[in-house]
């Protein structure tokens, strides 16, 4: 397995309007270059609007498989906003690590990431939120990250360091008892309502 970070994004938490009201978010990301710091709680720089969904120890780092940005090009397409912003630039999804090589289908709940100066162990699915339809630009993202298991993966810091884009890195089997799909098809319900 070929797997490599291709880019590294932070964010801080502003207003923006979402469906005529005020809300807090910090899903919107901006690549970093150089070594990042890595510390218990994520990336030097990186805010979450919201500590209960997002953030902590075991959602410190969120990643997000670059194969899955061509789906998300046409999901726009379909939805009449690409002519908006067809570029979709890597962190568009609200990652922090975009990497190449490792889908969820490839790994397990407890797996560890291991890259040159730190390591990030696989913790849970992302659970997409109404943020995630404005961000995309269209009502139904949501329902078509739930559908299609698109969702990424959180991260929770083994060993801080620093991370780099370009870098390759290695994962490590932890357990493999509960792989992502998994574990996001069984709180898969709810987001398709």
């Amino acid at each position: 397995m070929n797997c490599q970070l291709l880019s590294v994004q932070t964010g801080t938490a502003r207003k923006v309007q979402i469906q005529g009201r005020s809300i807090l978010t910090a899903i919107r990301k901006t690549t970093v270059t150089g070594p990042v710091p890595v510390m218990p709680l994520g990336l030097l720089g990186d805010e979450q609007a919201d500590p209960s969904v997002h953030g902590g120890l075991d959602k410190a780092v969120y990643a997000y498989p670059s194969e899955h940005y061509e789906f998300w090009r046409e999901a726009r397409r379909e939805a009449g906003v690409a002519d908006i912003d067809d570029q979709l630039p890597l962190g568009a999804m609200g990652e922090n690590l975009t990497l190449s090589g490792l889908l969820e289908q490839d790994v397990w709940v407890g797996d560890v990431l291991r890259f040159q100066h730190c390591a990030l162990r696989v913790v849970q699915p992302r659970e997409p939120c109404f943020k995630f339809n404005a961000a995309m630009g269209f009502s139904s993202a949501v329902k078509a990250m739930a559908l299609s298991g698109r969702c990424g993966f959180y991260l929770a810091v083994d060993v801080p360091g620093t991370v780099e884009a370009g870098e390759s890195f290695t994962v490590q089997p932890g357990p493999r008892q509960m792989g992502i799909p998994e574990l996001f098809k069984a709180k898969l319900f709810k987001h398709l309502r």
